[in-house]
């Protein structure tokens, strides 16, 4: 009994921590240092790169999450600790995606290895061959997702049928058909991006669904939280809103789908903007912030990086400035003296809790995406 006692106070206490120390972000001046923001990524970078860690595999997504957070942080920074890292991992994996042709997850590592082809000419280091080998099946080859023969409440009748798969395989196959001047993917990118759009993307809200099981039927069965509202999962609609950014960035200006992409990107930027918490930090229930009431820095990360991006880019107003400069601080503030980044929840695919010493590898990832654009504000 006193030890169950003991763990309650302390739980208690990290999120009071946590909750004064976002608070008081929030009251600081949102004037930023780039030479700490600088400083604070590398030590991210440090402590993940010697406490590594995945889901299953160091090809799965979430490697694929976090080394496309060091990709853009080299991309900004030009600090050839980046670089270091992404070529130690892609060689240690022999340039390989992980194994499920037809899961979009298993492609995530690709954009680490595109993104290393495109800035370092060294010949015939980079192989592309597996990430090749995975679009193709991936994209052509009929498989039971496609043919809809995969049906459970989750919805898995279509290839990407979680709203995360728009993080992990599009920016890849965009960026594939960028290196290859191939647009024949880009196609096939936009008319499965289509599927998952119109069966998750509520235009009501602005926001995705994860899956099936949390788009309202208009029955008593419908998932909801306690406060009434529609489920909407932070990390689930960072990981959609941070791959527009990378997709956009990369897709040329005039391909025929552009448009789409940019007025989404714009629709979830402006919902994101309007929900925002007075901290800085989005709760991992977008909808119902009182039910996990702490910030949450995967999906905050996610979020940060994408609205800093199209500030950077001309297709955000300034009016988002604040929003992102209060964001960027209070992620700050959840970095730990050593360089790792809490806050984060953890795997899943729904709301739920995080604490202070709660972190994976794509939390990191959506930091250094963070700072890598924030970086750029004038």
């Amino acid at each position: 009994m006193n030890k169950s006692i003991f763990t309650i106070l302390a739980l208690v206490l990290t999120l009071f921590s946590c909750s004064v120390s976002q608070n008081t972000v929030a009251q600081k001046s949102i004037d930023l240092d780039n030479t700490a923001i600088k400083k604070a990524m590398i030590k991210a970078l440090e402590w993940q790169e010697t406490h590594p860690i995945f889901a299953i595999h160091p090809t799965d997504w979430t490697n694929g999450a976090y080394y496309t957070g060091v990709a853009r942080a080299h991309k900004t920074t030009k600090n050839m600790m980046y670089m270091a890292a992404l070529k130690n991992q892609a060689v240690h994996n022999n340039w390989q995606t992980f194994k499920r042709l037809h899961h979009a997850d298993d492609v995530a590592i690709s954009y680490s290895y595109l993104y290393i082809a495109m800035t370092d000419k060294r010949r015939n280091f980079v192989d592309l061959e597996p990430t090749k080998k995975f679009l193709d099946t991936h994209l052509y080859e009929p498989n039971r997702w496609t043919e809809g023969k995969s049906k459970d409440i989750k919805g898995e009748t279509i290839l990407w049928w979680w709203c995360d798969a728009l993080f992990m395989a599009p920016p890849v196959i965009n960026l594939y058909a960028k290196k290859t001047n191939q647009p024949k993917y880009l196609e096939s990118m936009h008319k499965y991006y289509m599927e998952t759009y119109n069966r998750l993307y509520d235009k009501e809200e602005n926001l995705f669904a994860r899956d099936m099981r949390y788009v309202w039927q208009g029955t008593d069965e419908d998932n909801k939280e306690p406060n009434g509202e529609k489920i909407f999962w932070s990390r689930g609609n960072g990981w959609v809103i941070g791959g527009l950014a990378l997709m956009l960035d990369d897709m040329p200006k005039d391909y025929k789908h552009r448009d789409f992409y940019v007025n989404l990107y714009k629709e979830m930027a402006a919902k994101l903007l309007a929900i925002q918490p007075e901290d800085g930090l989005w709760r991992t229930s977008l909808l119902s912030p009182e039910s996990y009431n702490h910030g949450e820095v995967s999906g905050s990360g996610f979020h940060t990086f994408a609205l800093a991006w199209g500030i950077n880019n001309g297709l955000l107003d300034k009016k988002y400035m604040p929003a992102v400069k209060k964001a960027w601080n209070a992620l700050a503030a959840c970095q730990q003296e050593d360089g790792r980044v809490g806050w984060v929840q953890n795997i899943g695919a729904f709301p739920e809790p995080a604490s202070a010493d709660s972190y994976q590898n794509f939390g990191t990832g959506a930091f250094l995406l963070a700072g890598s654009e924030i970086l750029k504000l004038k």
